[in-house]
């Protein structure tokens, strides 16, 4: 019995999958069946990701792709659709974060932040929408939203604005989308533990962290693979404009 969340013969482009989450989650849809192109800045790292994930079972290729420039986004998107035919699955991952108070955040700080975790977002899911809108199959985008677009915490705010945004888009372009046969939703995950964030979230500050967090842990990358299954495959058909917030039970502590 073939399963629901089967990707075989599905293509899928996601951003910022050198590293961390997306490149964890180029492996889970690579295990599910499906012809995965990875994308990011840092071509040395998308190689060497593309090289570890190949397999006799599913094409892996990888392009690289800055999501604030719309020419480098539309350049991405035309080798992908070329490579494979058509887009299936875009998984709108690449971010960046930064640490600060608001009193002392500088104005090139905000707009690296909004450029990337929110204009980024806009430019890749646009561009999506119109691969996906001349194919009458249509598609399903997947836009990382988080935790922090939801509930307040200090030293984050170009990022915390720029996730909060990225929900509300989610719920617009579903809106608007749905005609297209194009589904759009979000993970909104918690604190998950990468390379990026490591040292943070096992120092005493990161520590304190976890004691309000009800299940007492942070995520692993692994943990988003169920959401990012349901929301790729087939499994969510009647989904769109959704959030699915993957945290441990973090938001219901802080309320």
């Amino acid at each position: 019995m073939t399963s629901i969340f089967d990707l075989s013969g599905k293509s899928a482009l996601i951003t910022g999958a050198s590293s961390g989450i997306g490149s964890h989650f180029a492996e889970t849809l690579t295990q599910a069946g499906a012809n995965v192109v990875l994308a990011s800045r840092r071509t040395r790292r998308l190689k060497k990701r593309a090289k570890e994930l190949k397999n006799p079972h599913t094409e892996i290729s990888w392009v690289q792709l800055d999501v604030t420039n719309r020419d480098s986004v539309e350049a991405a998107f035309h080798e992908t659709a070329t490579l494979f035919g058509r887009i299936d699955i875009v998984v709108n991952n690449a971010g960046i974060a930064s640490q600060g108070l608001a009193l002392e955040t500088t104005e090139r700080t905000w707009d690296d932040v909004i450029a990337t975790n929110l204009k980024g977002v806009w430019l890749v899911a646009q561009q999506a929408g119109q691969h996906m809108a001349a194919d009458s199959r249509g598609g399903t985008i997947i836009n990382i939203a988080s935790i922090l677009g939801r509930r307040v915490m200090g030293g984050v705010a170009p990022y915390a604005a720029a996730k909060a945004a990225v929900e509300h888009l989610t719920r617009v372009l579903a809106y608007e989308w749905a005609r297209h046969s194009i589904r759009v939703n979000a993970i909104a995950p918690g604190y998950i533990v990468t390379d990026m964030n490591r040292d943070y979230l096992e120092s005493p500050l990161g520590e304190k962290a976890k004691l309000k967090i009800p299940q007492k842990r942070f995520g692993r990358p692994e943990d988003l693979d169920g959401p990012l299954l349901l929301l790729a495959s087939d499994a969510s058909s009647y989904m769109t404009g959704s959030t699915i917030v993957a945290d441990g039970g973090h938001l219901q502590s802080s309320m």
